[in-house]
């Protein structure tokens, strides 16, 4: 059973805000570090295995992933901060790239900041977590 009527699919990657879809449907991000399960909890909220790719490797996501829920709302899937095998140069355009779309995306309702309930918080869920509330995020 999926949590949301109607279905779900895949629409678009994009590396930069300019290839992000129109703004014309609500969206719900999933933000989070490398590996700790954003794009597996994507997968279990519309009930489909494989909608959203996942992997062991950390940093596999390295685009926002687009997926349309129903006819009205879109799912995305951020690359994860913090570890990922990919060099340093790349990791701060990400950086720079997810503050840009967290900060400027109008039809972003709802960030939803992944945490592994295993572990404490890291430094840099913390530092997530402020940046969130002193910059008024929903």
């Amino acid at each position: 059973m999926s949590l949301f009527n109607g279905k779900a699919k895949f629409i678009t990657s994009a590396t930069k805000i300019e290839e992000c879809p129109p703004e014309n449907f609500p969206e719900v991000c999933f933000a989070g570090r490398s590996n700790v399960g954003k794009s597996s909890l994507i997968n279990a909220i519309v009930n489909r295995k494989n909608i959203a790719r996942t992997s062991n490797v950390p940093g596999k996501t390295q685009q926002m992933n687009y997926y349309q829920i129903g006819e009205d709302c879109f799912l995305v899937d951020l690359p994860g901060y913090g570890f990922a095998k990919v060099p340093r140069k790349e990791r701060d355009r990400w950086g720079r790239t997810i503050r840009q779309y967290l900060s400027e995306r109008e039809s972003l309702k709802l960030i939803l900041s992944v945490i592994d309930a295993r572990h404490e918080p890291s430094g840099l869920d913390q530092d997530f977590f402020y940046w969130l509330a002193s910059n008024e995020m929903p």
